[in-house]
């Protein structure tokens, strides 16, 4: 007799899906979740810790996966902590408030020889990394700009907050203990400002920046007022705000000390010029625009360019190459060390800012120039005059998709000390195992916690050929 397939019901599916199971977690996996198995497949329990045995609802089964909603946690690992936010269990934004915080750092350098083991780096090499201490500075109150979504419910009542986790739905969040003092309590402001407006609707999301605010310029006046605030609202607007809503949006900027500007879909053009800065060492100030990059833990940059120039040791003869320079966070203090600094971003108007800033810092041996990094730029005509320096150092700090060829372009021009700032493990290895290739040895490695709390890493590494 023939068999044939019978589809399992909707309600089977259901059926499954809603079943109770008692797993024991046995390791993190690369994004901080717990892994149990469960008839041969992995299960990934968001909230859950090595070594724990908890009861999970099944809420989701593929074929090579399942999802399980933890619900009792029945053998505590000893290293869980009470988080901090009252919404962590919903809020996409951390990951590891749970977990102390010295065992936060233990995942990420364990995350980082994970993905350098999976490159293809060998294991003699990785057993002998020379790990420094990591770059830490607070655990908490540490972001300095975020971006803060607006949603409607049923009743067009505002929710202001993050999105929750694994959908674009967001979380009414009441406080955040990651952004920085006063921004962390801003949410309920903002909710009771976007009920009283006229077009709450027009709203897309709301960027909140903590920064020397230096002077504000009205784009319908040429008055120039001074403000000491620090926060600055960037508004996106779907459309044209209206005289009762912009107004509104002043009287609270002007109760609450904070600066607030709108930005049209249409155009990204800003109704209000915002002058914003930051500091680093030797007295160095960094302007920039509110869409411009910034290292989102302040702290933490400072640190990590202090640990850049001490492990670079520069010497007055050094000619420093500085790639995906962005506004010169690296560049400037370096060429207050050196005889020239080269700076490199792909971003043209990333570039123009670079050079005001040194200008404004009286900087006159550091130059920067625009460059595709992800192709061969050594080869480009607009660059051949600075490729007749002299470099002997490189620093460079791609964004997450890495510098893979970048690093090949390095290795033909022959430079011995290369310092790597990553954001990215993934593409770290990758270009790791590329320079290791070429002859390169890993002098230093450390983890910069720009991140606390969550899943993502940075590292310093500094290459010597």
């Amino acid at each position: 007799m023939a068999n044939f397939f019978k589809a399992k019901t909707k309600k089977s599916i259901q059926t499954q899906a809603k079943q109770k199971l008692t797993v024991k977690i046995e390791k993190l996996d690369l994004n901080g979740c717990g892994v149990a198995y469960y008839k041969n497949k992995p299960v990934f329990v968001n909230g859950s810790l090595p070594n724990e045995s908890i009861d999970i609802q099944l809420i989701e089964q593929k074929n090579k996966y399942v999802r399980g909603k933890l619900l009792t946690i029945n053998t505590t690992n000893k290293s869980r902590v009470t988080p901090k936010c009252q919404h962590f269990s919903l809020c996409g934004g951390c990951d590891l408030q749970h977990l102390d915080y010295d065992e936060q750092l233990i995942f990420k350098q364990n995350k980082v020889l994970e993905l350098l083991s999976r490159s293809g780096i060998e294991t003699s090499t990785l057993s002998t990394l020379p790990w420094q201490k990591s770059i830490t500075d607070g655990h908490w109150h540490y972001r300095r700009k975020a971006r803060i979504g607006v949603q409607f419910d049923k009743n067009s009542q505002a929710i202001i907050g993050f999105r929750q986790k694994a959908t674009n739905q967001l979380v009414a969040v009441k406080s955040c203990p990651v952004l920085v003092q006063p921004a962390d309590n801003i949410f309920g402001l903002l909710k009771d400002l976007i009920s009283q407006l006229q077009v709450k609707k027009s709203i897309g999301h709301i960027e909140v920046i903590y920064a020397d605010v230096t002077a504000l310029e009205s784009a319908n006046s040429k008055n120039l007022t001074v403000s000491s605030s620090k926060i600055t609202l960037v508004v996106r607007q779907i459309r044209e705000i209206n005289d009762h809503d912009r107004q509104l949006w002043h009287e609270y900027a002007s109760k609450n000390q904070w600066h607030v500007c709108f930005q049209h879909q249409t155009n990204n053009n800003e109704e209000t010029a915002s002058h914003l800065s930051y500091n680093l060492l030797d007295d160095i100030k960094i302007n920039f625009s509110t869409g411009d990059f910034i290292q989102i833990n302040h702290q933490v940059n400072l640190a990590m360019v202090a640990q850049a120039l001490l492990w670079l040791a520069p010497e007055p003869s050094d000619q420093v190459l500085d790639l995906f320079c962005g506004l010169g966070n690296f560049s400037l203090p370096l060429a207050k060390k050196v005889a020239k600094v080269t700076g490199v971003e792909g971003v043209q108007s990333m570039v123009d800012k670079a050079s005001a800033n040194a200008k404004l810092n009286n900087i006159d041996n550091c130059q920067f120039f625009q460059a595709d990094l992800n192709s061969d730029w050594l080869s480009a005509e607009h660059l051949k005059d600075w490729r007749k320096n002299m470099f002997n150092k490189v620093l460079l700090d791609p964004a997450r998709a890495g510098a893979e060829l970048a690093v090949k372009e390095i290795a033909r021009l022959n430079i011995n000390t290369i310092l790597y700032v990553s954001c990215e493990p993934t593409t770290l290895a990758r270009d790791s195992q590329f320079l290791l290739a070429q002859g390169y040895k890993i002098e230093k490695i450390a983890l910069i916690d720009m991140f606390s709390q969550t899943k993502h890493v940075e590292t310093m590494v500094l290459f010597k050929r």
